[in-house]
């Protein structure tokens, strides 16, 4: 009942994913949840979060920022990290995650989704058809509407660690 929110992997950090391994399997992009991925909710790009950037570029792959927020927050976070941005994504709608991938010049059998929400992030890489990781938030505050989402993810997140015994 709630395998279609399921991720396909569930790490602890977005820096703890071997990006190196995942080239070797072919991915050749990867795109990226903002807020709680990859920095606090409304945090610049941190001297971690440009290292990963740097080390993602030196394997080769290529990426993406997808983002429900508005340009301006995107804009700021990304503007020492440099790469393609999408802003305003209507995540889980699947059209960001296609534009995202035709941006990179990859597809759903080379591209990779990281995110920290089960219902937007992880079900909108699902629907589209690519591999999706799940990575813990990375703070505790949050906006209300993602505390509230947060109380149902437990749930599936239950289930989910239950199916993989």
């Amino acid at each position: 009942m709630f395998d279609k929110f399921f991720p396909d992997d569930y790490m602890e950090s977005t820096y703890v994913i071997p990006f190196e391994d995942l080239y070797k399997e072919g991915y050749k992009g990867v795109i990226f949840d903002i807020d709680n991925t990859l920095v606090p909710h409304g945090a610049p790009a941190d001297e971690r979060a440009k290292e990963l950037f740097r080390r993602l570029q030196n394997i080769g792959f290529s990426s993406c920022l997808i983002s429900n927020n508005q340009e301006a927050r995107v804009k700021m976070f990304n503007e020492e990290i440099g790469t393609n941005y999408i802003f305003n994504a209507h995540k889980p709608s699947r059209k960001n995650y296609r534009k995202a991938m035709e941006i990179m010049g990859t597809d759903c059998s080379n591209t990779v989704f990281v995110g920290d929400q089960l219902f937007t992030d992880v079900y909108g890489a699902k629907r589209t058809g690519m591999r999706n990781i799940l990575v813990k938030p990375i703070h505790p505050k949050e906006e209300i509407q993602i505390v509230l989402k947060r109380y149902l993810e437990k749930i599936v997140l239950h289930f989910y660690k239950k199916s993989r015994k």
